[in-house]
């Protein structure tokens, strides 16, 4: 659709909220002066015919023509349900129904009590919905992805679980063989596994569990076609080191189920590591006299992500991070597992029996692990909001500006930046989602 949506709040990727038109060309953001540029465009199309056109002056001329034109006129008008000499309301009718119309025409009424925020970008789950990422079929990534849609969430990048070599390349291949269509796209794969530590194993099946090793990577990786946006590992681990060094450059690496301690995360960190996964879980904790990984991603400037499902964190360790590493720095993620989106019950990951109750959920054989989240990103960010304390401008970037720099998507998704795609919710106060569009396409949601 092409449309102007005028004098609605608007967020700004610095975290604040201005008060502009959003103008929306097909599937992108666009500047007004471009817009403005088709409208003119549009409107002379329609409705001036070139009296320099020679070729058909004489037609113009004619009876004949004047009544297209009165004929046209009138299909144009009862089309778009209004006059031609109606004030320009904004919208481009150009292809629209009358229900898209209406649609358009509501929210413009409604943009008063509404924001316009960034679709968010989930750069960690494993799944949602009944399936899990790891399942390794396109039906299973369509589901995903058309439940991510519906929640808000317009950029996907889930991980894999600890597995095989032989298991990951069959997931691999078919995230490659995916083909963005409806829902939410597949813009990654984060490989949480294997190369982690047993001893920190979590939710992660051991019996898959492997050394450092760059040249698996590099075999996933091209089985992927390049999708693997980050790789986590365990440092301490023999080959981390050696393995960071040689894939620096070529995919985010992040620290993750690690027993290290501040030294040998500093080591990781100055050779090329930049990322922390789901800070504080399945990591040594932060005392006076071992400062372990967390205070050493501190000074290295690394990105950290954060579970704000009200399960993984304490709320004033949650404001505590961003004001330790600052809004620029953290990444909101969900971490969600099959269940999220559904009762409770027993579920699995990773190959490995879970029981779900409330949005907690945990190993069955170890009911002390928690295993993974029941919660979508959506629910997160409303959460670090609403209950947490969290500025909206803050938690927005944490929840999108942020993730979709980590992965170098943030010239296309994340943002309200002219150029990005149209992926707008537009929420009241309660951070419910009202209207919805998604490369242009917009959705009335309640």
């Amino acid at each position: 659709m092409d449309m102007r949506i005028r004098d609605v709040e608007v967020f700004e990727e610095n975290g604040s909220f201005v008060k502009k038109d959003i103008c929306v060309l097909g599937e992108r953001i666009a500047e007004s002066s471009d817009y403005e540029r088709y409208e003119k465009s549009e409107r002379e199309e329609r409705y001036e015919k070139s009296e320099r056109d020679e070729r058909y002056e004489g037609y113009e001329k004619s009876e004949r023509y004047e009544r297209y034109e009165k004929s046209e006129r009138g299909k144009r008008n009862g089309r778009n349900g209004r006059n031609e000499n109606d004030k320009n309301d904004g919208f481009s009718y150009n292809a629209m129904t009358e229900k898209e119309i209406q649609t358009l025409r509501r929210l413009q009424m409604d943009c008063g009590s509404l924001k316009a925020i960034p679709m968010l970008v989930d750069i960690h789950f494993h799944g949602c919905d009944g399936v899990d990422f790891c399942d390794g079929t396109e039906e299973t990534i369509s589901k995903i992805a058309a439940y991510e849609l519906r929640q808000g969430i317009g950029a996907i990048c889930p991980a894999t679980m600890t597995y095989g070599e032989e298991t990951l390349t069959r997931i691999a291949r078919t995230a490659a063989a995916h083909r963005n269509r409806e829902g939410a796209d597949l813009v990654g794969i984060n490989m949480e596994g294997p190369f982690i530590s047993r001893k920190k194993k979590g939710a992660q099946n051991e019996a898959f569990v492997h050394r450092p090793d760059a040249k698996i990577f590099l075999r996933l990786q091209k089985e992927a076609n390049g999708l693997f946006k980050l790789c986590d590992l365990a440092p301490e681990e023999p080959g981390a080191m050696e393995m960071i060094r040689e894939l620096k450059g070529q995919v985010v690496l992040s620290l993750a189920h690690t027993c290290a301690d501040y030294e040998t995360a500093k080591e990781a960190f100055g050779a090329g590591a930049s990322h922390m996964t789901h800070l504080y879980n399945a990591m040594p904790g932060i005392t006076h006299r071992m400062p372990g990984p967390i205070v050493a991603a501190w000074e290295a400037g690394a990105d950290v992500e954060l579970i704000a499902d009200g399960i993984h964190i304490h709320p004033a360790v949650v404001r505590m991070t961003f004001q330790l590493f600052g809004d620029d720095r953290v990444i909101l993620i969900s971490d969600s597992m099959m269940a999220t989106g559904l009762p409770d019950g027993q579920y699995t990951l990773g190959g490995q029996d879970v029981t779900v109750t409330g949005n907690r959920a945990v190993l069955t054989q170890d009911p002390g692990t928690i295993a993974g989240s029941a919660t979508n990103l959506m629910d997160c960010f409303r959460t670090a909001v609403l209950s947490m304390g969290i500025p909206l401008g803050s938690a927005l970037k944490a929840a999108a500006v942020n993730p979709a720099r980590c992965i170098g998507i943030d010239q296309e998704y994340g943002s309200l930046r002219p150029g990005c795609y149209a992926n707008i919710l537009f929420v009241n106060e309660d951070l419910e989602i009202k209207y919805r569009m998604h490369k242009g396409k917009l959705t009335a949601c309640g």
